[in-house]
């Protein structure tokens, strides 16, 4: 689990082993059953999470019982609720494991620690933070101006992993669209 964090920070940026014993010593490993919760909503998010096996999805409930998934997050990706974990106010979403999952846990003092100590580190998590705005930027453009049609075609270009691994169900919650509307785009590919 370490050794695939360890590839991943490598991929990102020039890091010691003395500063990886750092990270490494910074870092708690946690496994999740598949429906297992990271995250619940009302609970604050104290974690930065590091996914080393698995997919996970981060979803609201409405009233009515529906669930709208807003991420989905696999092997080599970060996922916590950045609003709950940088303010410390109660989450508004849940974060569950779609399948069997390890990740390795970054509490938020550990990581201002990294950040601090580290200044490679603090890039790198700063590229990220960039990346992961831009996707976010996109994602809203997209929900607000595609058809179904074009946001099932990106997601399928964008994220093939996904679209293999994940229920029709949570792809179809995910690009805002019902499932039948997604089994129809399906058929026609």
């Amino acid at each position: 689990m370490v050794d695939i964090f360890k590839r991943y920070v490598l991929d990102h940026a020039e890091v010691s082993e003395d500063e990886f014993a750092i990270l490494e010593s910074a870092s708690h490993i946690r496994k999740l059953r598949k429906r297992q919760y990271l995250l619940q909503e009302g609970d604050v998010c104290r974690y930065h999470c590091f996914i080393t096996k698995g997919l996970l999805r981060t979803y609201s409930v409405d009233d009515k019982g529906n669930e709208h998934i807003i991420r989905f997050a696999m092997e080599n990706w970060w996922i916590s609720d950045r609003e709950s974990l940088v303010n410390g106010t109660p989450s508004k979403y849940n974060i569950d494991a779609i399948e069997d999952a390890e990740v390795l846990l970054f509490a938020k003092a550990d990581m201002n620690m990294l950040m601090d100590k580290l200044p490679v580190f603090k890039k790198m998590i700063s590229d990220i933070l960039d990346k992961s705005f831009i996707t976010s930027q996109n994602r809203i453009n997209e929900v607000i101006s595609s058809t179904a049609e074009e946001k099932y075609h990106n997601f399928v270009q964008r994220y093939p992993q996904f679209a293999l691994r994940a229920p029709q169900a949570m792809i179809a919650s995910y690009l805002g669209i019902k499932p039948e509307t997604l089994s129809r785009l399906r058929n026609k590919r």
